[in-house]
């Protein structure tokens, strides 16, 4: 049997810990009184940041209007683009996340009256792009099927964990890129599907949204496992991403003690680093995140970065106390500076 190439590291391991505890939790949380509620307003959050990494620009409310049956005004394509994916999310529970049949039945609903070949493998060359460059080159359109055939089976049979099934086959889905348009879309859906199989809470938590909201460093996970020969840097970046999904549903202490994702760029110079021994390495990533982002409230810092705004708030106390930053005017309005000139 065929078996794609990944690696699997701690935090891998750790990573898979914490959100099978979580999973809990957030299945409980849907069955509270305002469950239906948050499935609805996951639902909105999954369709509109799915097809925003595809460059639609209808915003949240616009899609939410669409599900409620208004009408209204913007780019056919576009709303067209809306009503086939509400469809298509319809199909969730009908839909054989093993099944290749199934998967060219949702691209076909997914794509219906967009492209001439919906529903089926593409048949000339395509590229994964990011918003300034080619991330990768397809293989040739008629190795899709055989390629697809290979996936299939290995997902179905493989023994490894189904969290790390569902990044594996995200990943080699969109290094296949087995349609013409629709790709992403598609495999972003088709990891919900084998994530549901895991368990069913995944039908209502929007990964899309934090993949939407970390676009980039999406593509540098392709990038990276891509030039790695094997998928666990893009392993480890969706599990994070579902991570901080469900800590941003609920208040945990896995989701606060657990330190921040290493996804920020860091811009700490190693002088300063050396300069504070003391302080831990959450910290300083909090302090990339001050020094990208100035105006970043410590909500927005949580969001991102997936902790609490109480520890974003502990991290930047810390900051404060040793004079590296200062917040200039209303926590709402104001802004970070960052005093690293003044202590090197």
């Amino acid at each position: 049997m065929y078996s794609p190439p990944f690696e699997i590291s701690t935090d891998t391991i750790n990573l898979i810990a914490d959100i099978s505890a979580l999973t809990e939790r957030f299945a409980i949380r849907l069955e509270q009184s305002d469950g239906l509620h948050l499935r609805k307003a996951n639902r909105i959050k999954t369709i509109h940041s799915s097809l925003a990494i595809e460059g639609n620009t209808l915003t949240e409310d616009e899609v939410r209007d669409i599900i409620d049956g208004k009408n209204i005004v913007g780019p056919l394509r576009e709303i067209q683009e809306v009503k086939n994916a509400i469809k298509t999310y319809e199909m969730y529970q009908s839909l054989n996340p093993y099944s290749i049949d199934d998967l060219l039945r949702a691209q076909g609903t997914m794509m219906m009256a967009l492209t001439d070949d919906a529903g089926h493998f593409r048949h000339g060359g395509v590229g994964v792009f990011s918003e300034t460059e080619l991330v990768h080159l397809a293989p040739p359109a008629d190795r899709v099927p055989m390629l697809i055939a290979d996936l299939f089976d290995w997902l179905k049979n493989a023994k490894d964990h189904l969290l790390i099934r569902s990044c594996v086959f995200h990943y080699e889905f969109e290094f296949i890129h087995p349609f013409s348009d629709g790709n992403g879309r598609t495999g972003r859906l088709w990891q919900s599907l084998i994530l549901g199989r895991f368990n069913p809470v995944f039908e209502h938590l929007p990964v899309e949204n934090m993949v939407y909201s970390n676009q980039q460093a999406y593509y540098d996970a392709i990038r990276d496992s891509s030039k790695a020969g094997q998928s666990g840097p893009f392993i480890d970046f969706m599990l994070g991403e579902i991570l901080k999904t469900l800590c941003g549903h609920q208040g945990s202490a896995i989701c606060e003690s657990a330190e921040v994702p290493n996804k920020v760029p860091n811009k700490v110079p190693n002088k300063i680093r050396k300069q504070y021994p003391e302080i831990s390495e959450s910290t300083w990533k909090v302090l990339s995140q001050i020094i990208s982002h100035p105006k970043d409230t410590a909500t927005i810092i949580g969001s991102d970065l997936g902790i609490s705004d109480r520890m974003v708030r502990k991290h930047t106390t810390i900051l404060r106390n040793l004079g590296l930053i200062e917040r200039i005017g209303s926590p709402k309005n104001g802004y970070w500076q960052v005093n690293i000139t003044h202590n090197t």
